[in-house]
C-alpha cells in the first residue's frame, strides 16, 4: 500500500481536483463588418419591405419575425415601429439644438465652415451615420475647380478600412465605386501620415487611373508626415470587430424584431376582431340592375356575412352583430416590456414622448431620463475631441498647400448648452424658497435664475432695481479702527464743549 492510499484512509473526506482537458470551440460569425453596416442601414431606413427582403436572404433568420416565411393561406401584415430612426433623430436633436459653435476666430476656418456647412448640416449627417454605423471619418481635399479652400467630405464607416500597426491607426482607406463604359471600378484612397495615394482596381487587379475619365487627374501627393488629412471618429469600440466602432443598435436587433412582431399581432387582432353583422339573405343589399347580392371579399370593407334563413314557424329575420374580444391589456404589457428592452441603455421613453405613467412613477421616470443624459454626454465628449482635430487639420493642410510652416494646434472649446433644465417657473419656486429661508443672497438668486442667458451688466442692473423696489440700502462696512475713531471723536467733542462752557463763565 503506497503513501497516497494510506493518507486517504487516514483522512475520511478527500477532495481530488483534476485539471480539465483542453477544448476547442468553433464559432462562425454570421456576418462581417460590411454586412453588419448594411443591416444597421436597413433598420435605420425603417422600410418594412426592405426589412423583409433583407432578413429573407439570411440563412439563419427563419426564427425571426422579419425572416419567417408566411403560409399562403394565413398571411399577416408585417408592420415596423420606426423606433430605430426615431431614437437616432431624437438623440441628435438633444445634442445639436444646444450647440453654440466652436468659437474659433480664424477667418479661413470661418469661410471653410460656411462653404462646407460643417456646423449646420455636416455634423447632423455625421452623427446620424455615427450612431447607426458606428464610425466614419472626414477627409480633407483641395479641388480648384470647386473651391479655392479646403473641401470636407464625410464618409461613413461602411466605405472605410481602418489600418492599424501595433495597435495604432496608421492609415485610412476610403472606397468608392465608379462606372466607365459599363465597367465597374473600385477606387481606393489611402490617407496616411504624410501622403495620399490612389489605387484603381478592376476585379481585384490594379489598373491605371486613366481608365476613368473623372479620376484621370488624380495624383499621389506627399507632405509633412506629422499630419494625416483625415480625421476618424467613433463612439464606442466594437466588441465583435476589433478597431472598429459600434452602432447603438448592437445587441438590440432581437428586441426590435420582437417589438415589430407584437405590433403586427396587435394590428392583426384588431383587424380580425372587428364587428361582424350576420344578415339574413332577404335583408342583404342587392344590385338594383340584376338583383344580385352585394358582397365584398375585401377584408377591410366586408362588414357583414350572409346567414341562412330559418325555416322555423317562429322565425324572425333580424340582424345579429358579434365582435371578438381583443386582449388589449396583454398586448399593451408585452409592448411596454419589449419597448423598454429596445430603449435600455440608449434613451429614456419620456425623451421620445412616450408616456409610461401606468408602470412608472415620477421618480422612476426621472431615473430613466439619466440614460438620455449619459448617451448625450458620450456624444458631446466625442465631439469635443473630434471638432478641434478637424479644425486643426484644416489649418495645417492650408499651411502645407501654401508652403508655410505647419502651425501648432490651437485650443478650441466647442460650446454645448445644458440639457433637461428645469422650467423657469420651477426655478423661481426653488430659488424663492432659498431666498426666503436666508440661504441665498439676492445676487446669487439672480445668477441662478438667468445664468448665461443675460449679460453681467444686465444682472447687476437687475439687482439694483430689485433692491430699490424692496427698499434695501447698501451701507458701507465700518473700518477696522472704527471704535477707536469713535472714542477719539467723542472725547474731542466733550473737551470742546467744556472749553466753551468755561469761556461763557469768564465772560
Amino acid at each position: 500500500m503506497n503513501i497516497r492510499e494510506r493518507m486517504k484512509k487516514m483522512i475520511k473526506s478527500w477532495l481530488d481536483i483534476r485539471p480539465a482537458t483542453g477544448q476547442t470551440f468553433l464559432i462562425n460569425e454570421n456576418m462581417d463588418f460590411q454586412a453588419n453596416c448594411i443591416r444597421n442601414k436597413i433598420w435605420y431606413r425603417g422600410d418594412s419591405k426592405e426589412l423583409s427582403e433583407f432578413y429573407g436572404q439570411l440563412p439563419y433568420s427563419e426564427d425571426t419575425f422579419w425572416g419567417a416565411t408566411q403560409t399562403a393561406d394565413i398571411r399577416m401584415k408585417k408592420s415596423h415601429s420606426g423606433l430605430p430612426k426615431l431614437i437616432i433623430k431624437t438623440i441628435i436633436n438633444t445634442v445639436m439644438t444646444d450647440y453654440s459653435g466652436d468659437g474659433v476666430e480664424d477667418e479661413y476656418w470661418k469661410e471653410v465652415n460656411k462653404e462646407n456647412e460643417f456646423d449646420t448640416k455636416m455634423l447632423k449627417t455625421l452623427l446620424t451615420d455615427l450612431l447607426h454605423i458606428g464610425d466614419g471619418a472626414i477627409k480633407v481635399n483641395y479641388d480648384a475647380d470647386i473651391s479655392d479652400k479646403a473641401i470636407l467630405e464625410w464618409v461613413d464607416g461602411s466605405k472605410i478600412d481602418f489600418i492599424y500597426k501595433r495597435g495604432r491607426l496608421v492609415e485610412l482607406v476610403f472606397k468608392s465605386y465608379h462606372v466607365e463604359d459599363n465597367t465597374t471600378y473600385l477606387l481606393e484612397e489611402h490617407y496616411g501620415f504624410g501622403y495620399i495615394n490612389y489605387r484603381l482596381l478592376k476585379d481585384d487587379k490594379e489598373v491605371s487611373l486613366k481608365n476613368v475619365n473623372m479620376l484621370s487627374s488624380l495624383k499621389n501627393i506627399t507632405f509633412d508626415n506629422s499630419v494625416m488629412w483625415a480625421v476618424p471618429v467613433m463612439l464606442n469600440e466594437s466588441a465583435k470587430y476589433k478597431g472598429r466602432g459600434e452602432s447603438i443598435f448592437e445587441g438590440k436587433y432581437d428586441s426590435f424584431d420582437s417589438l415589430d412582431e407584437i405590433i403586427s399581432q396587435w394590428i392583426e387582432a384588431v383587424r380580425a376582431g372587428r364587428a361582424i353583422k350576420y344578415i339574413p339573405a332577404n335583408l342583404i343589399p342587392r344590385d338594383p340592375e340584376d338583383g344580385s347580392l352585394i358582397l365584398s371579399s375585401n377584408p377591410f370593407d366586408n362588414k357583414f356575412i350572409k346567414a341562412e334563413e330559418s325555416m322555423s314557424e317562429n322565425n324572425q329575420d333580424k340582424i345579429d352583430i358579434q365582435q371578438a374580444e381583443i386582449p388589449t391589456e396583454n398586448y399593451l404589457q408585452s409592448y411596454i416590456t419589449f419597448l423598454d428592452l429596445c430603449l435600455q441603455g440608449i434613451i429614456s421613453p419620456s425623451t421620445l414622448g412616450i408616456d409610461n405613467k401606468k408602470l412608472d412613477n415620477a421618480e422612476a421616470q426621472r431615473e430613466k431620463e439619466k440614460t438620455t443624459l449619459y448617451t448625450r454626454g458620450l456624444i458631446i465628449d466625442t465631439l469635443l475631441v473630434f471638432i478641434p482635430k478637424v479644425i486643426n487639420v484644416v489649418l495645417k493642410s492650408r499651411a502645407q498647400m501654401e508652403g508655410n510652416i505647419i502651425p501648432e494646434d490651437i485650443e478650441i472649446n466647442p460650446k454645448f448648452g445644458e440639457y433637461n433644465n428645469p422650467s423657469f417657473e420651477a426655478q423661481v419656486e426653488t430659488v424663492g424658497k432659498g431666498k426666503q429661508q436666508g440661504i441665498m443672497s439676492l445676487e446669487a438668486s439672480i445668477e441662478e435664475l438667468y445664468g448665461d442667458s443675460k449679460s453681467e451688466e444686465w444682472k447687476l442692473e437687475e439687482v439694483s432695481r430689485l433692491k430699490a423696489e424692496q427698499g434695501i440700502v447698501d451701507i458701507k462696512e465700518p473700518a477696522v479702527n472704527f471704535d477707536l475713531e469713535m472714542e477719539e471723536n467723542i472725547s474731542t467733542d466733550v473737551i470742546n464743549k467744556s472749553n466753551k462752557q468755561e469761556d461763557i463763565k469768564d465772560d
